[in-house]
């Protein structure tokens, strides 16, 4: 009989989906994305690192087959997909991406221009020198952790025991869930610098650390130009750096002059310098500047090599300043220090981190140093065991002949039980009672060779042991007293600068804004139309005063602007176009115009347009938001004052729509009607002010399935009669509700 019950639990799927979205999210922050402060890796590198540490893959040795370490790393410790570490052990060998290299590649590991590497199957890696020595030396001597592998088949620490600053040196970015990090590289002798001077004086302030770190030094080099912004980003963990190539003037022949570009800005690595050739054609094709007759990519292995050929008598500062502010020549580093501290993502500054470094290492320090003195103590006794021996060698033979068994003799040697011995003499017995030896001497003692009573060897026993007793008042003075712990942490340090550092590449310094001077047109008054097949256009003052009843009625928006300034418009997917209102034709009010999404990035075919105004006008209006879901807010428009061509205007909920968006100006009411026929007038002032991002506030409680078709308002001293199925209704009669209710239902 079966006697199982079968038990449904009933739980709220938000609930599960709660649950297992923040468990799969701390997965991917903890053990995937982002890097322990205390080592500066990432799950997947410490992984690839420590497998080629175990698989002998050392400096010295010949290299290895990418695909052989990759398949060993993901078979043993990281089941997450080939590519994910062989992109880690590419990325390490990249000396254009990482300060400090960890891995040495052989083979084609992909290059600055954003090519990528050849297959695992074709290249091989090893070790660097200092990985092995600062990153993956001492493991032996029981200084990190080690937990159980994914199947439990395999050991793996949890951290590996690097004796720098590593997170500083080599940086670090990755994208977890709801975080990501993004940490510049630093400079090694200066990361070493400031490490020990915090070691000498843990109270010193940012501002004193960075005496010795003076920013970022990016492997690209290039120019860091604000840098008064560094102390501010350091401080919180936070910031932008803004980074600028390095332009070189070549005199040629003709007296023209070249403009060689032989530093990039980091961010500009990878595909991103084929962007900057094609932005600098189009700034030629849509003549922006006449200055550039040529442009070519001299780039080798050597270093980067851009060359612009330049027209005789070009405006050289001018077009420098053209080219840091139209391409990527000038970019911005963001930078948010987010790291693994004490098992959670945690945002630290430049002093956090090097305390973090600090402690690991006198941590990792003190394991290994008690390991060695622990090593060191046993040595001792076995070898003050076997130097009383040797004293007493006649007594010891004695007593090994007079022995049935090994035990027989161990007892005697450890515990002084002479029973079923046979002695020579009773003196002999009295004196073998008395030996007292420790098990672990007991068993030198009779694993000991004949050899070992040579007057050389007795010789070199006792200077071993001298050595011994030096090793373990040195280690106990280490563990002891902190000044000689900083000391060696400091000797080590000094070690690794002498052998690996080297200059920095990026220069630091304050620089001001890059100005170009464009020839602007006269700047004037003129009139934006749109009619409601969405076609633009730009006419005089004049011709629109002429024409000022026919405009209004004949076109859905129309409005007063600048020639110089931009439009923008609020489309239902709450996406913001802006637009130049030089892009748009200017011409006679019977003119046709221009679709507006073949000047913007507008899309005819699955957005509609539910606002449009003047950027500038904007500055000086807040504005309403209303949704097809009730939700409602008002937005300063200063917040849509943007460069991009197109941003989110507000966040939506899912299904949601934006259906009007006005102008906060002598609002008095405030009239939202529903699908299903409910009219709900309130006072606008009461919805409250919001950034652009945030969703809103619900305006109108509607019933299932109901949603916000018409919204309209009154202003001070104005009577809005609508005509509703039919009839006319009196806005201003609608009886007055408050914001969150359900309005009233007009029955026709």
């Amino acid at each position: 009989m079966n006697t199982s019950i079968d038990r449904i639990l009933k739980t709220e799927f938000s609930e599960i989906m709660e649950k297992n979205y923040i468990d799969y999210a701390m997965s991917v922050i903890i053990a995937r994305a982002l890097p322990d402060v205390r080592d500066g890796l990432k799950p997947v590198q410490r992984r690839t690192l420590y497998d080629m540490y175990e698989l002998g893959i050392r400096s010295d040795k010949p290299y290895r087959k990418s695909a052989r370490i990759v398949g060993d790393t993901m078979g043993k410790y990281h089941p997450h997909g080939d590519s994910s570490i062989y992109d880690a052990l590419v990325v390490m060998s990249q000396e254009f991406k990482k300060g400090l290299p960890l891995v040495d590649g052989h083979g084609n590991f992909g290059n600055i221009e954003g090519d990528g590497a050849a297959a695992m199957r074709y290249t091989e890696a090893r070790l660097e020198k200092i990985t092995e020595e600062a990153f993956l030396g001492d493991l032996d001597k029981d200084v990190v952790d080690f937990m159980p592998n994914f199947d439990e088949t395999e050991k793996e620490p949890t951290v590996l025991p690097v004796r720098i600053p590593n997170f500083l040196v080599n940086g670090s970015e990755g994208i977890a869930v709801g975080m990501a990090t993004s940490t510049p590289p630093h400079n090694l002798g200066e990361v070493i610098d400031a490490t020990k001077a915090y070691m000498n004086d843990p109270e010193l302030s940012t501002a004193q650390l960075m005496r010795y770190i003076k920013g970022p030094d990016f492997p690209t080099g290039g120019i860091v130009i604000n840098k008064d912004e560094l102390k501010g980003i350091y401080e919180t963990g936070t910031g932008k750096i803004r980074i600028r190539g390095k332009i070189e003037e070549e005199k040629v022949k003709g007296g023209k002059v070249n403009l060689v570009i032989t530093e990039i800005p980091y961010p500009m690595i990878g595909m991103n310098i084929g962007k900057f050739l094609l932005d600098v054609a189009d700034l030629v094709e849509s003549r922006k500047t006449t200055d550039i007759v040529d442009i070519s990519n001299q780039s080798s292995k050597e270093g980067i090599r851009i060359v612009l050929e330049l027209k005789k008598d070009a405006d050289i500062e001018n077009l420098k300043n053209l080219l840091y502010k139209k391409t990527r020549l000038e970019d911005t580093f963001g930078v948010n220090m987010l790291a693994i501290y004490n098992g959670r993502p945690e945002t630290m500054g430049l002093k956090a981190i090097l305390k973090a470094s600090v402690d690991f290492q006198i941590e990792v320090a003190t394991r290994k140093y008690n390991t060695l003195l622990n090593k060191e103590l046993e040595k001792r006794e076995i070898q003050e065991g076997l130097i009383k021996a040797c004293n007493v060698i006649d007594l010891v033979i004695e007593i090994l002949r007079g022995s049935k068994d090994r035990a027989m003799a161990k007892r005697c040697l450890v515990e002084g039980d002479t029973t079923g011995i046979k002695f020579k003499s009773r003196e002999s017995q009295g004196m073998a009672a008395q030996l007292m030896f420790t098990d672990k001497q007991a068993n030198a003692i009779l694993e000991m060779r004949l050899y070992k009573l040579i007057g050389l060897e007795l010789e070199a026993l006792i200077k071993e042991h001298d050595e011994t007793v030096a090793n373990i008042y040195k280690y106990e003075d280490i563990l002891e007293s902190r000044d000689s712990m900083m000391q060696v942490l400091i000797n080590d340090l000094d070690e690794y600068k002498k052998k690996y550092a080297r200059k920095r590449r990026t220069e630091i310094t304050n620089a001001e804004e890059a100005v170009y001077v464009e020839k602007e047109a006269e700047e004037m008054e003129v009139y934006f139309l749109m009619d409601r097949f969405g076609y633009a256009r730009i006419i005089d003052t004049a011709t629109f005063d002429r024409n000022k009843e026919t405009a209004l009625e004949e076109n859905r928006f129309v409005f007063k602007c600048k020639n110089t300034g931009k439009i923008v418009v609020f489309t239902n997917t709450g996406q913001l176009h802006s637009i130049k209102v030089k892009d748009l034709p200017f011409g006679k009010f019977r003119d046709k115009g221009v679709p507006i999404d073949n000047v913007s990035n507008f899309k005819a075919d699955s957005e509609y347009i539910v606002y449009a105004a003047s950027q500038s006008d904007l500055n000086l209006y807040r504005l309403v938001f209303v949704t097809a879901k009730s939700m409602c807010k008002i937005v300063s428009g200063g917040e849509f004052d943007v460069s991009k061509r197109t941003v989110a205007a507000t966040n939506l909920m899912e299904g949601d729509e934006l259906i009007s968006v006005i102008k906060f100006v002598d609002l008095k009411n405030i009239i939202f009607q529903t699908k299903d026929g409910y009219f709900l007038r309130f006072d606008p002032e009461t919805i409250p002010e919001k950034k652009k991002t945030a969703v809103g506030v619900r305006g109108m409680k509607l019933g299932a399935g109901d949603v916000i078709e018409n919204v309209y308002y009154t202003r001070i001293g104005q009577e809005v009669t609508i005509e509703y199925n039919g009839k006319d209704i009196d806005l201003l009669k609608l009886k007055a509700g408050s914001r969150d209710t359900k309005g009233t239902k007009v029955r026709t």
